[in-house]
């Protein structure tokens, strides 16, 4: 709880908010134990999501607006309407919402684990645009195919290469066989460490030029697999990506080194 709390404190998005935010906090676990039922929140001006007991990566937009605060940020301020996002790794939809319901844009959603995905779609269903994204309950990959994952471990749910018993096998694709005639302008990759295998079936949209943007998170967790992270770095920097980073507040996009 302290480690969340501390977050909750800090989050840039509650710089002028600090004390409502924990108020929040508090108030929505007092309401878990009185009544565990979802209930509809208003995430964005445009848009709601369904938030449940234990699903950390709604309940921080809950607690801070905006969760993931600079990415999520870059995303509203870049898209347009007319233009495709692909979220890998979507989760229960709070890049997807964002990208269709608050902006318009298109979307492709990619989210392998079948409860996971299930939350994904009631939330595009609840936002009424149904019509914008597609989505796909299968996984990426470097091959088309089948893969373990695990299925208890919320939005770290992960490529199982251990044979857990409660596992569960998913069909696999490459990345550049979901796309039609118009590849992404921005694509979101949040695979808990697989990300090697999801660029290594993506080689056709990378070149693109219409590709504008990759959101990536690496944080280590590709050893698991024996990937080495650097390479993907060096990789994006091949095919002509630069790293930076974005202050939504005043719509600063900064290189680094």
């Amino acid at each position: 709880m302290l480690k969340t709390l501390i977050y909750i404190y800090q989050h840039p998005f509650n710089s002028n908010r600090k004390f409502k935010a924990i108020k929040t906090y508090f108030s929505w676990q007092f309401k878990n134990l009185i009544n565990s039922s979802p209930v509809i929140y208003t995430y964005t001006e445009k848009t709601k999501l369904i938030i449940s007991r234990g699903v950390a990566s709604v309940t921080g937009n809950l607690y801070c607006g905006l969760m993931e605060f600079e990415d999520m940020g870059f995303l509203l301020h870049f898209l347009r309407e007319s233009d495709l996002f692909l979220d890998v790794g979507a989760n229960v939809g709070s890049f997807t919402i964002l990208a269709s319901g608050e902006i318009g844009a298109s979307t492709i959603a990619v989210e392998p684990i079948p409860s996971t995905f299930k939350q994904l779609q009631d939330n595009v269903f609840l936002n009424k645009i149904s019509h914008k994204v597609k989505l796909l309950n299968i996984g990426l990959s470097s091959v088309e195919g089948i893969l373990s994952f695990t299925n208890e471990f919320g939005a770290t749910n992960h490529v199982d290469k251990t044979g857990v018993e409660d596992s569960i096998k998913v069909s696999t694709k490459q990345l550049d066989a979901i796309i039609d005639d118009k590849p992404p302008i921005l694509i979101k990759i949040d695979v808990e460490g697989f990300e090697t295998e999801v660029l290594n079936g993506a080689e056709q949209v990378l070149e693109s030029a219409d590709l504008k943007v990759i959101i990536i998170e690496l944080n280590g967790s590709g050893a698991r697999y024996g990937y080495d992270e650097g390479l993907i770095h060096e990789k994006l920097i091949n095919y002509g990506f630069s790293p930076f980073t974005y202050n939504p507040f005043n719509r600063e996009i900064v290189s680094l080194k």
